[in-house]
């Protein structure tokens, strides 16, 4: 059974509030020391691209 349109919305709302956050943790670390971070934002931006 698909998502419903309220569900893809939350989820897209959830993946942008996550990226906002990640966003700030990653201006701190601008030389990368912190790989995750880094790799886990650009997933989400990803996710985000493919959902459009």
């Amino acid at each position: 059974m698909g998502m419903s349109k309220k569900d893809l919305s939350r989820k897209k709302a959830n993946i942008k509030a996550r990226i906002d956050d990640l966003e700030k943790k990653a201006k701190m670390d601008p030389l990368k020391k912190n790989r995750s971070l880094h790799d886990e934002l650009n997933d989400l931006r990803k996710k985000l691209s493919e959902d459009d």
